[in-house]
C-alpha cells in the first residue's frame, strides 16, 4: 500500500531555535586548489563543484570541539532564549549523524554538558538528514502525552575527520573518474550545531505552534547513499531523481488534508545543492520567493541543515505565518512538519 503517515500535535509549541555556525570557512575554490592534480588528470575543469552545487563555502570545526559539546552549547543558548531553566527539562534528543563511537549515545554527552537533571531522559534519533524533524515529532508526542513538560532537540555535525580523509584520498590515491564522482557529495558537506526548545502550548501563548506533519518511506532506494566514518559514497543522479520524486509524492498526497500548496509563508527544505533545490521547487510548485537558502554558505549540514535554515529566518517571520519544514534523507525517507508562527 502506498501513502503517507500523518501525525498531529495537540499542545506543543516551539519556544526557541538557536543555530551556531562552525568557525572555519573553507571555500570551493580552496578545494579545487587541493584537488588540482587529480582534477587535471581526470579531465575535470576547475569550478565544477561550485557550478554544479551552488555551494561557495562550507564551515568546519577546528578540531577542539566535539559534536556533543557543540550541541550542548546550542541547547543551553536555546534554553536561555526560551526562558526555560535547565532543571525543568524532561527530555533531550540528539539527532546528529556525527558520532565518534557507537556508545554511549551522544545525548549523554549533551545531557551532562548542559547540566540537565537526572530526571531528564536522553537518547539519540539517527535517520540521516531527517533526524531533527523526527526529533520534533517525537518530542511533541511526549509533551502531548504528559510524559515531559519541556524538551530540547539538538543536532551538531562535525564532518572534518571524514572530509580530511576524503580530500587526502582524492588528492593522493589513483582514483578513477567514477570514484571521484562517487565521493563528490562528500565535498558539499559542512559542520554546525542547532537546538530547539519545545514546551506546552497552553502555557506559552508566545510560542510557535507545532501543528504536525507527514512521513513517507522509499526504502527500496536505501543503497543510493551509504556513509561510514571513513567515507561516503553516493549516487548523485539517483538521489536527485528518487529523492525529489519521494518528496513530491508525499507533498501531493498531503495537500488535501494539510493545504500546503498555498497559504504557507516559508517552505524550509533540507539544503543539498542548487540542483536539488530547483528540482524540489519545480516538483512541488511552491514559489521560489518563499524558499530560503543556506547551502551557498553553509553547505549541506546533514540533519542540522534544515533547522539551521529555519533559525536564519526567525527574525523575518510574523505571528500567524505558516512554516513548512520538509526534507528527504538517505534511506530514502521523507518527513514534513508544519509550525505556525
Amino acid at each position: 500500500m502506498n501513502g503517507n503517515t500523518s501525525w498531529r500535535a495537540a499542545n506543543t509549541a516551539l519556544l526557541s531555535i538557536n543555530a551556531i555556525e562552525a568557525p572555519v570557512v573553507v571555500t570551493s575554490d580552496e578545494l579545487d586548489e587541493r584537488l588540482a592534480g587529480t582534477m587535471q588528470r581526470l579531465g575535470i575543469r576547475p569550478g565544477l563543484l561550485e557550478r554544479v552545487t551552488g555551494i561557495r563555502e562550507r564551515r568546519l570545526y577546528a578540531g577542539d570541539v566535539t559534536c556533543g559539546e557543540a550541541a550542548a552549547t546550542a541547547g543551553s543558548k536555546a534554553l536561555s532564549e526560551a526562558g526555560v531553566d535547565a532543571s525543568d527539562v524532561g527530555l533531550v534528543i540528539n539527532t546528529s549523524v556525527t558520532r565518534y563511537h557507537l556508545e554511549p549515545a551522544v545525548s549523554a554527552v549533551v545531557h551532562e554538558a548542559m547540566g540537565l537533571p537526572t530526571s531528564a531522559m536522553n537518547f539519540d534519533i539517527t535517520n540521516a538528514c531527517l533526524g531533527f524533524v523526527n526529533g520534533l515529532q517525537t518530542a511533541s508526542a511526549m509533551i502531548d502525552a504528559g510524559q515531559v513538560r519541556y524538551a530540547v532537540v539538538v543536532g551538531a555535525e562535525d564532518i572534518s575527520p571524514m572530509f580530511d580523509r576524503t580530500l587526502d584520498r582524492l588528492a593522493h590515491q589513483p582514483v578513477t573518474r567514477q570514484e571521484y564522482l562517487d565521493e563528490f557529495a562528500s565535498l558539499t558537506l559542512g559542520s554546525g550545531a542547532v537546538a530547539a526548545v519545545l514546551g506546552p502550548a497552553d502555557a506559552h501563548p508566545e510560542g510557535h505552534r507545532i501543528k504536525g506533519g507527514v512521513a513517507r518511506s522509499g526504502s527500496s532506494h536505501h543503497g543510493l547513499c551509504v556513509a561510514s566514518a571513513e567515507q561516503m559514497v553516493a549516487d548523485g543522479r539517483g538521489l536527485l531523481e528518487h529523492g525529489v520524486a519521494l518528496v513530491g509524492e508525499a507533498f501531493d498526497a498531503a495537500d488535501e488534508e494539510w493545504g500546503w500548496s498555498s497559504g504557507v509563508a516559508r517552505y524550509v527544505f533540507h539544503q543539498v545543492s542548487k540542483i536539488h533545490m530547483a528540482a524540489l521547487v519545480e516538483r512541488t510548485g511552491v514559489p521560489w520567493s518563499k524558499v530560503p537558502e543556506s547551502y551557498p554558505v553553509l553547505g549541506n549540514v546533514g540533519p542540522a541543515s534544515l533547522p539551521m535554515t529555519l533559525a536564519r529566518e526567525v527574525d523575518s517571520l510574523e505571528p500567524g505565518d505558516r512554516v513548512l519544514c520538509l526534507g528527504v534523507g538517505s534511506g530514502l525517507n521523507s518527513a514534513f512538519c508544519e509550525i505556525v508562527w
